[in-house]
C-alpha cells in the first residue's frame, strides 16, 4: 500500500528547501569584479582535473564498453520506451519545482503530460501527450529554481560519477533526490524504478553517441576544457531559455550522464 504524505511531513520538506536556500545564497564562491560572463568561474581547476582524469578512466573502462554493449543488444524501439518512462516519473519533481518558480502554468501542463502518459501512455512507455498536441515538459529542477530564486552560479565543479556541475546545481542535484512527490507515495521497490531507468538510459545515450563522446574525452587536445565549455553552454542556455527547454544535443549523455538535468 502507498504511503501518504502528512501535514508534519511537507513542513519538513517546506523547512528543509528554505535552509538549503539559505545555505546556497550564503556558500556559493563568487567570481571576482571583471570575470567574463562567457566562461567558467574555475577555481578549483586543479582538483577538477583530478575528478575528471578519475571519470575519463571510469568512462573507459566501464561507462563506455558496458553502455556500447547495453545499446548494441537492446532494440531501439525498447531503449527509446525506457527512456520515455525514466522522463515521465521524473515529471512529478518538475511539477514542484515550476511550483517553487511561480511558473503554475507549466506545473499544470506538466501535470496534464504526466496523467495523460501514466494513463494513456501506459505509465509513459509511450508518449500519448505529444500525440495529443500537449507542450513539451518544463524539465524544471531545483537548480533552476535557485536560479530564479537569484542565487549566484558560483563555482564550476566536476564531481565524480555525475560530472560537470556547478556550486548552484550541486545543491539542486541533492534537493531534487527529495522533490519527487512518488517517493514518499510510492513503497520500495516501485520507488526506485525511476532510477533504474535513468541509469538505462544513460547507458543507452552513452552507446548510441558513443563517436561524439569519445571525439570529446579521447581525441581532443583538453578533454576537461571542453566538456566544461559544454556543460556551462549547454546548463545557461537552458536558464536563460526561461522554458526549461534544452539544447537536442548529443552531449548529453557527457554532461549529464544519469539524467539529472
Amino acid at each position: 500500500m502507498g504511503k501518504r504524505f502528512s501535514t508534519n511531513s511537507i513542513l519538513k520538506v517546506k523547512a528543509a528547501l528554505v535552509l538549503v536556500a539559505c545555505l546556497t545564497f550564503a556558500g556559493c564562491t563568487k567570481a571576482p569584479p571583471g570575470q567574463s560572463q562567457d566562461v567558467a568561474f574555475d577555481p578549483y581547476e586543479r582538483q577538477n582535473r583530478k575528478t575528471h582524469a578519475f571519470n575519463v578512466a571510469l568512462d573507459r573502462n566501464l561507462y563506455r564498453p558496458v553502455g556500447t554493449s547495453y545499446s548494441d543488444f537492446v532494440p531501439d524501439e525498447f531503449e527509446d520506451m525506457i527512456s520515455r518512462f525514466a522522463e515521465n516519473l521524473s515529471v512529478p519533481s518538475a511539477v514542484v519545482n515550476s511550483v517553487l518558480q511561480g511558473n503554475i502554468r507549466g506545473a499544470a501542463n506538466d501535470t496534464l503530460r504526466f496523467v495523460v502518459n501514466s494513463t494513456a501512455g501506459f505509465f509513459g512507455f509511450f508518449d500519448a501527450a505529444t500525440e495529443m498536441n500537449i507542450p513539451a515538459g518544463t524539465q524544471a529542477d531545483f537548480g533552476q529554481t535557485l536560479h530564479v530564486w537569484g542565487v549566484r552560479e558560483g563555482a564550476y565543479i566536476e564531481l565524480p560519477v555525475l560530472g560537470p556541475s556547478s556550486e548552484r546545481r550541486t545543491v539542486g542535484i541533492i534537493v531534487d533526490l527529495f522533490t519527487n512527490p512518488l517517493t514518499y507515495i510510492l513503497d520500495f521497490p516501485e520507488n526506485v524504478y525511476g532510477t533504474a531507468a535513468s541509469v538505462s538510459s544513460s547507458l543507452s545515450n552513452r552507446g548510441r553517441f558513443s563517436d561524439t563522446i569519445d571525439s570529446i574525452l579521447y581525441e581532443s587536445a583538453d578533454s576537461y576544457a571542453q566538456a566544461r565549455s559544454l556543460y556551462i553552454q549547454n546548463r545557461r542556455f537552458k536558464l536563460g531559455n526561461g522554458s526549461g527547454g534544452e539544447f537536442d544535443d548529443p552531449y548529453d549523455a557527457l554532461i549529464n550522464p544519469i539524467g539529472e538535468e
